[in-house]
């Protein structure tokens, strides 16, 4: 298998040859000044000194680019692209010879003249070596400090979004069987007053569950597809509390698109009835309603039963749905979702979520 030339294994050539090209440009004439202070006409200085300082960089970047796909191709890449030090190091002096050979022979080409290798003195083409190859070493430790960095907060990222991913399974993995749980419960309870409908029941349950739970395996699917399985399970409570409970659903056509937790209002829907809704003799209404506000979907679950005053703190297991989703709501979008619990005006209770549209 071939490695992904742009995989972070495969240092990248255009993005950082661009990148130093400025600098390069830079570090070219500053040479080229000190050159003249010293007494070398300015216009073949800054000629040389563009030509060796550009082709050291392009023969460093070329180098670096093949050596970390050899390595990748042969199995053995490393985190960041880029080969070790050593080898680094000869690939940065063999690149700034061959820059300052096959440059001079263009400028000499260009000027019209020829070097003479062997004069000026070595010591001439020493400092003139030098000068080549300080700017190539700092800007390639620039350069692969940077690399290094990059790396370490990617590897930073992954694991912080492995750990968020592994939370949610967590979260996720417990509230199936807390939905699960309180949905037998239900059909418990009709089992003992209205066999046949139990049995009614039963076969809806089956359905619901089936499709509930292949959504869940989903980290996020349409509000439309949420609400489905809303409707699956409230017709469930419908078989159970008759005309007591009324259902009304009201999902705006920009809204139903758009991506959501699955499960989510789910915890929601199933507190309304179990606390709101079932112990207010005339049962009441359930309202479940989602409309996009700007940049936000902004979800509500509302009833019209005895309202949060009495619903019990301490009941076993109440509150459970609600940590759910809050913890949820944390994990996956931190500050940029918002959950309430608020009385309802007339009597009953309002549960909102908001939650940014462009996250998924």
């Amino acid at each position: 298998m071939q490695p992904d030339p742009c995989s972070p294994q495969v240092i990248s050539f255009w993005p950082d040859y661009l990148k130093s090209l400025p600098a390069t440009q830079a570090l070219c004439l500053v040479v080229a000044l000190v050159l003249a202070l010293l007494g070398t006409p300015w216009w073949p200085a800054a000629l040389y000194s563009l030509l060796i300082g550009n082709l050291c960089a392009l023969f460093i970047n070329l180098g670096l680019r093949g050596i970390s796909l050899y390595r990748a191709r042969r199995g053995h890449p490393t985190q960041d692209g880029w080969p070790n030090a050593l080898t680094t190091g000869v690939l940065i002096v063999a690149s700034v010879l061959g820059g300052m050979i096959i440059g001079s022979r263009v400028g000499d080409a260009l000027l019209g003249h020829t070097t003479n290798w062997l004069s000026p003195s070595l010591h001439t083409w020493g400092v003139i070596f030098a000068i080549s190859l300080l700017p190539s070493l700092a800007g390639t430790w620039l350069f692969r400090s940077r690399a290094r960095l990059a790396a370490a907060q990617a590897e930073a990222e992954q694991a912080l979004r492995h750990a968020t991913e592994a939370k949610l399974r967590l979260l996720e993995s417990q509230l199936e069987p807390h939905m699960l749980f309180n949905t037998l419960a239900n059909l418990r309870a009709l089992i003992g007053l209205d066999p046949q409908e139990a049995q009614h029941m039963l076969d809806r349950l089956i359905d619901y569950l089936r499709a509930t739970l292949n959504a869940s395996r989903s980290p996020a699917h349409a509000v439309s597809a949420e609400v489905a399985r809303l409707q699956d399970y409230l017709a469930l409570m419908q078989i159970r509390m008759g005309s007591r409970l009324t259902v009304e659903f009201d999902v705006a056509p920009d809204a139903a698109a758009l991506p959501m937790p699955p499960l989510l209002l789910q915890p929601l829907v199933e507190n309304a009835i179990k606390h709101g809704l079932e112990p207010h003799r005339p049962g009441g209404l359930l309202r479940v309603s989602a409309h996009r506000e700007g940049e936000l979907l902004r979800l509500r679950v509302e009833d019209s039963g005895a309202g949060l005053a009495a619903r019990p703190s301490n009941a076993p297991g109440s509150g459970f749905g609600l940590t759910q989703i809050r913890e949820r709501l944390a994990t996956l979008h931190g500050a940029a979702a918002h959950f309430s619990l608020q009385p309802r005006e007339g009597g009953g209770t309002v549960a909102q979520i908001d939650l940014p549209v462009t996250a998924t």
